[in-house]
């Protein structure tokens, strides 16, 4: 295994378990590894520190362990089997009524670059990184024996979450099994998930608690369910009991994908419309007067460069929903931008309270679910922000 040396005092960070090494820490290399390579870390002092995965850019090391052993499938077993078991201690895993949870979330799950999530039979797996994607097929076969025929297909989709530079002509496809049944359960409801086509692993499964608290807020309300992708929170608001709900998406793939989850929940229910059209202009447009409106946009920010433009843009959103809501209404507001800290959204959402001229309180404030751990030595995996405000 090839070796990275730090420059002097930059062990610093691995000593608080941080599970990232940046490139400007690295003094030599005792020869150039190649990209997703495994490679042993040591201090200047040559004392190992770490273990991980190899990769070209600013994050250069990934480290995968603290302990000097070997990353083979008995690691990925082992900590894919941690993962399942906490997916089982928070009651996410193992229940007829919710077929759908994340099983690793990446840095959370002490496993960087990999996520995995488990729809139904179907296991999703994502690369982000070009050392997971080396590995891929040992950790199907991990993952295999670690589910115990709890899942019978892995789909691998990483061809979007790849860096590009590494030239990896990647292409979606099944590891395992190839079973084209694509409905799961979430909280005893329906849903069609595409990860053929679809968005991240084809669902949004973070949004899962804060679906349930919405239907809970939804019962004789006109609810406006703005970037609805495939309609996750409109069918928790119906059955919540709303007079109507209106689902808006610029995509007519994830109109036609929130209509065939709404029918295969509610069947010929009238309450539900949905529209293929640009968010800014329907707000702008719009006549129904709606009581409850959710905003939860794709990330305006992937990095911290577009940071301004993003703060701008969620402030621009968020005073046109406060400006069109009825007395009395409800707003639930989003941002999945992890450039945007917690203090950067409020901070935006606050600007579009007071541009708009309208009395606003918080009602709860939201975050990413526990199936999406934050690993505390890396507070960077805390990305989810989102917030419930009542306006007078």
């Amino acid at each position: 295994m090839k070796q990275i040396y730090l420059k002097r005092g930059k062990d610093e960070s691995l000593r608080r378990f941080h599970p990232w090494i940046f490139s400007g820490a690295i003094h030599h290399m005792s020869e150039q590894p190649e990209e997703g390579e495994t490679v042993e870390v040591f201090t200047s002092e040559n004392e190992y520190i770490a273990t991980g995965h190899f990769q070209i850019g600013s994050i250069m090391v990934r480290v995968l362990s603290f302990e000097n052993e070997t990353i083979d499938q008995k690691f990925y077993e082992h900590r894919l089997a941690v993962a399942l078991d906490v997916r089982r201690c928070i009651g996410v895993a193992g229940r007829e009524d919710n077929t759908t949870y994340r099983l690793v979330h990446g840095e959370g799950d002490n496993l960087p670059g990999l996520v995995i999530d488990v729809y139904g039979k179907t296991a999703v797996m994502q690369a982000h990184s070009v050392g997971m994607h080396v590995d891929r097929m040992t950790i199907a076969e991990a993952l295999k024996n670690v589910m115990k025929g709890e899942i019978e297909n892995i789909y691998y989709k990483s061809e979007t979450t790849l860096p590009f530079k590494a030239d990896l002509n990647q292409e979606n496809g099944f590891l395992l099994g190839g079973c084209a049944d694509d409905i799961a359960i979430e909280n005893g409801l329906k849903f069609h998930v595409d990860w053929l086509r679809g968005q991240k692993t084809g669902f949004f499964v973070d949004q899962r608690n804060n679906r349930s608290l919405l239907e809970h807020y939804s019962k004789g309300r006109k609810v406006l369910n703005m970037f609805c992708y495939t309609g996750g929170f409109s069918f928790y608001a119906m059955r919540g009991g709303a007079e109507l709900v209106h689902s808006v998406d610029s995509s007519q793939k994830a109109i036609d994908l929130t209509n065939a989850n709404v029918e295969l929940n509610f069947p010929g229910d009238t309450r539900h419309k949905a529209f293929a059209e640009d968010a800014f202009k329907f707000l702008d447009q719009m006549e129904t007067p709606y009581d409850l409106i959710i905003l939860d946009p794709p990330a305006f920010a992937k990095h911290k460069d577009a940071l301004r433009n993003a703060l701008k843009g969620y402030t621009r959103l968020n005073k046109k929903a406060f400006e069109k809501i009825t007395p009395g209404g409800i707003v639930f507001t989003f941002s999945c931008s992890q450039a945007v800290d917690k203090d950067h959204f409020r901070t935006a959402v606050f600007s579009a309270a007071a541009a708009a001229g309208r009395k606003v309180r918080i009602l709860h404030q939201l975050h990413q679910p526990a199936d999406h751990p934050i690993n505390i030595y890396h507070p960077e995996g805390e990305y989810l922000k989102g917030l419930v405000l009542y306006v007078e």
